[in-house]
């Protein structure tokens, strides 16, 4: 369990296999987000049907509202969801961060106002760890601090030190935990997280860090996608690329749309997992092969093509664009579902894509006409 293999390179892109406890993920893949142990109007029925591999819940979300203790009970996050693949969970810093204002940092972890009921709760390095032990997830994140987008080289250090501190409490009580008496079904392995903001050298400090603190199976870059300038990130990955142990499967946090998972395959990425999808289907938002699509427009009501004429999902080989242009212009619940499950479908097709691309050794090639058709569509 917890083996990578590198099968195949094209440039900097690889294609994988990460072996987990519930199953093989091939790699790159893109990770729905159940932030809630569900992916916002998709069942584990439709996630299986448009080929997710491998699911992210979030652990502050979990820990506010039903609770781990709740989870545990039922079974652990596999059977409370019931989704019997791969599972990693978050470990509910950035979501901790984003309460500006509901919360408060020091080194002993963050002291926040829960969303749910208004309570103080305290969330540090070891308890972001017991709850995601709890949740049972094949893997867990340990607790770092994740500075805002375009954060000056003295915040983003801080963060970056508090990381650090934060990895060794996380790291030593996973150690615990894992040597106890077995008491459950399957077993879980711990993930770091690099930050430095868009900081060279901090990011190799970073990494250097990281790496001396002993063997991971994984690592993750955090703190990128959080309002920093687009070339700003594709450079820091591409800067990274080069330091990262090449047997370490490399997993971008909170990043999915289809040009950044060009962009980062491109530079070495294996995982990522985002929002967008789901989010973006909810608001009439469709990815396809020439750009993203708004099915409200009224140039849609009488066309009865479907959404994205090279798509093997439900919405694109059932309904037309003129009905989910009506279902989104009636308010019908039925419209979020089909365009989120379709987006899904987009990024792991789009997944599946790039990893037939770098097999046969054409991903350069693949890129440069994936990209030229966007264009085509944006001018």
């Amino acid at each position: 369990m917890f083996e990578f293999r590198v099968n195949a390179t094209s440039g900097a892109a690889r294609a994988g296999t990460l072996t987990l406890p519930h199953g093989a993920v091939e790699t790159p893949v893109f990770m729905p987000v159940g932030t809630q142990a569900t992916v916002r109007t998709l069942s584990p029925a439709d996630l299986r049907a448009v080929g997710a591999q491998i699911v992210l819940a979030n652990t502050y979300h979990l820990h506010v509202r039903p609770g781990e203790d709740v989870v545990a009970q039922l079974g652990g996050l596999h059977a409370f969801m019931a989704w019997d693949r791969p599972l990693l969970t978050d470990s509910g810093g950035f979501q901790v961060f984003s309460l500006e204002g509901f919360r408060r940092v020091d080194d002993n972890g963050v002291e926040f106002q829960s969303h749910v009921d208004g309570g103080r709760r305290l969330l540090t390095p070891e308890r972001a760890v017991e709850i995601q032990w709890a949740l049972g997830a094949d893997i867990a994140m340990a607790f770092d601090h994740v500075p805002p987008g375009g954060a000056d080289e003295a915040t983003a250090r801080d963060a970056l030190e508090r990381t650090l501190r934060w990895l060794k409490r996380c790291k030593q009580r996973h150690e615990e935990l894992t040597a106890q008496p077995p008491n459950r079904q399957t077993a879980q392995t711990l993930w770091p997280i690099l930050q430095g903001g868009t900081l060279p050298a901090l990011r190799a400090e970073s990494l250097r860090q990281v790496l001396d603190l002993g063997d991971w199976t994984g690592i993750a870059i955090g703190g990128l996608s959080v309002g920093e300038p687009k070339p700003k990130m594709y450079e820091t990955i591409r800067l990274l690329e080069s330091q990262l142990p090449p047997a370490l499967p490399r997993y971008l946090m909170g990043v999915g749309f289809p040009e950044d998972l060009v962009a980062a395959v491109e530079r070495g990425v294996d995982l990522f997992d985002c929002v967008a999808p789901t989010r973006n289907g909810r608001n009439g938002s469709a990815f396809t092969p020439e750009g993203t699509l708004n099915i409200s427009n009224a140039a849609f009501r009488t066309d009865g093509r479907p959404l994205d004429e090279t798509c093997d999902c439900e919405t694109c080989t059932t309904y037309s664009r003129g009905y989910l242009r009506h279902l989104f212009a009636a308010e019908e619940l039925l419209g979020l579902r089909l365009l989120s499950l379709h987006n899904v479908r987009y990024l792991i097709r789009l997944a599946a894509e790039m990893r037939a691309a770098i097999r046969d050794g054409s991903f350069a090639a693949w890129a440069d006409e994936w990209r030229g058709r966007q264009r085509r569509r944006d001018t």
